[in-house]
């Protein structure tokens, strides 16, 4: 895929840098939870349940701590909160090595949970939307190439535990994150003016194929929440994970209590799923750039709800395999536009800290699709009905984003509009249609030289001009 990056661009290094961090998340902890839920089920006798709500509770750590942990990078920078969240993450991993009991293993991966938060996802996403516009879905789609790849780590770790057992591996896995992400936070930049530098390195975008829209204004957390756009774009994301957070949690156990499959082929199956996850970061950061990411998003939904009916109803080999390249895609092409969406609606000023109480929504579908995979497999003792639920919920929250609209400009940018405009006409659109090439957008602000927004017969009902929006309203 083309980036079409300009010659010495920091952003396509810090790309980089990002895909490494999710790269050792993804390999190490997030898609291998299943191997050890199962090696753990095994010694200890824990039910399907117990492991859920462990699960469970650490992506309702990851939510509540989104609000606070999104201020703390838009307020103080991402380096320092990567760097301590390494730490806990990689001492969390030591310690789970060491439990020999029910408290000792919530505790400690508790701990892991929230420093890989720390030093993952909301962090690195912010840094990305920061640093990108035009480009925005396929900065975030090449850095989440990463996580796609971190599959490959998914056979080894799990014949490692097969092999050798889950404490070495949870050892070990403690000092690789320490060793390896320290270090590299010393390489992350919170924006590209801190280093000299331009959004998208000064360069126009891809020629866009339909009409797409990117704000020009920086939303406020409080203003972004009190739009219909917020609300659809965090509950089509909790949707999604509905299907994701089911695989993710209990993929091992279901394939070898239920399908009788070995650890290892089921260790396949997770790495084949990242495999496909990655083929559909490339098709939906290459797509998410051109055409509107609505419809790509909402096609995405019937991928995981199909997908995971296969996989419910495993009847036969083939079915699981049929699953894998549905669910894959469908989680890889949606992933990246689901941050893009909020910077394009939103703006980057504050994406940290929308995107942080937007994960108190989102965490919804993460906690509740393990959990009630759990929960339900032991009261029908089977997998089937808990998934094939799941999976209709995942395919009912394509509608939120076939419904999204973009918002209106906030309430205080009324005194830098004239009298007769129609704020939210037509389209409910409030902001500018990118050129056909996404050219950058002006400094944002309200005030000398800011924009000025008229009606416009036009689908959106706004247009952006230049001119004179007088003084703070």
């Amino acid at each position: 895929m083309s980036t079409g990056r300009p010659s010495g661009f920091s952003g396509w290094r810090l790309v980089k840098v990002v895909a490494a961090i999710q790269f050792l998340q993804s390999g190490l902890l997030l898609n291998v939870f299943s191997d050890y839920a199962d090696a753990l089920k095994e010694q200890f006798g824990w039910s399907r349940t117990t492991l859920s709500a462990a699960f469970a509770m650490t992506r309702a750590e990851s939510g509540l701590l989104g609000p606070l942990q999104g201020w703390m990078v838009d307020r103080f920078g991402p380096r320092r909160i990567i760097r301590i969240g390494a730490v806990i993450f990689g001492l969390g991993f030591i310690g789970l090595s060491r439990i020999d009991g029910l408290g000792g293993f919530f505790g400690f991966y508790f701990m892991v949970s929230v420093g890989a938060s720390l030093c993952g996802f909301l962090t690195l996403t912010t840094v990305l939307v920061n640093w990108f516009r035009a480009r925005r879905a396929t900065a975030l789609a090449l850095a989440q190439v990463g996580f796609a790849a971190g599959g490959l780590l998914i056979p080894v770790v799990a014949w490692w535990i097969s092999s050798h057992g889950w404490r070495s591996a949870a050892f070990i896995t403690g000092l690789a994150v320490m060793v390896v992400i320290i270090p590299l936070a010393s390489l992350v930049h919170h924006r590209p003016a801190d280093v000299g530098e331009q959004v998208d390195g000064g360069q126009q975008g891809p020629r866009r194929l339909t009409q797409m829209y990117v704000t020009d204004v920086d939303y406020t957390a409080r203003e972004a929440m009190r739009t219909g756009a917020f609300w659809m774009i965090s509950l089509g994301h909790a949707s999604a994970l509905f299907a994701v957070s089911a695989v993710l949690a209990h993929r091992a156990i279901y394939l070898t209590d239920e399908r009788g499959w070995t650890n290892l082929a089921s260790g396949l199956v997770g790495g084949a799923i990242v495999g496909m996850q990655f083929v559909g970061q490339l098709i939906g950061g290459f797509l998410g750039d051109r055409i509107d990411k609505r419809y790509i998003a909402a096609t995405a939904m019937f991928g995981h709800m199909t997908g995971l009916l296969f996989f419910a109803h495993a009847g036969s080999t083939w079915m699981v395999w049929a699953f894998v390249p549905l669910h894959g895609l469908a989680w890889g092409a949606r992933g990246p536009l689901m941050q893009a969406m909020r910077a394009d609606y939103f703006g980057s000023k504050s994406f940290g800290t929308i995107m942080g109480f937007s994960s108190l929504v989102v965490m919804l579908g993460m906690m509740g699709g393990g959990l009630l995979a759990g929960v339900m497999a032991d009261a029908f003792d089977t997998y089937t009905p808990g998934f094939t639920l799941l999976a209709l919920l995942s395919g009912a929250g394509a509608l939120f984003f076939l419904l999204l609209r973009p918002p209106p400009p906030p309430k205080r940018l009324l005194g830098a509009m004239p009298g007769d405009a129609v704020v939210g006409s037509g389209d409910g659109n409030g902001v500018a249609p990118l050129d056909a090439h996404g050219g950058a957008a002006p400094a944002d602000g309200v005030g000398a030289g800011a924009p000025v927004w008229k009606p416009d017969p036009g689908p959106t009902g706004l247009v952006r001009s230049e001119g004179s929006g007088g003084g703070e309203p």
